[in-house]
């Protein structure tokens, strides 16, 4: 598990709103910091590998974890 330097609860949200939240959180972040993102949307898994390569923002890990999907992105 990286170290963070924020963190965004988006359980119980549905698509697109997960990626929507962090994408607003990370406009806020400078570039380097690292984002935890906590959702239970499935489709998250596929939506955070491709806002990843659209933006830039680097997915360090995902992984799940009882019921609750964990992204890190470092912010570009």
């Amino acid at each position: 598990m990286p170290d963070f330097d924020q963190e965004l609860d988006a359980t119980g949200l549905n698509c697109p709103m997960p990626i929507l939240k962090a994408k607003k959180t990370l406009a806020t972040m400078n570039t380097g910091e690292v984002l935890h993102v906590i959702a239970t949307d499935s489709g998250s898994l596929q939506d955070f590998e491709s806002f990843s390569k659209q933006t830039g923002h680097e997915l360090l890990e995902k992984r799940e974890e009882e019921g609750a999907y964990h992204f890190y992105l470092r912010c570009a």
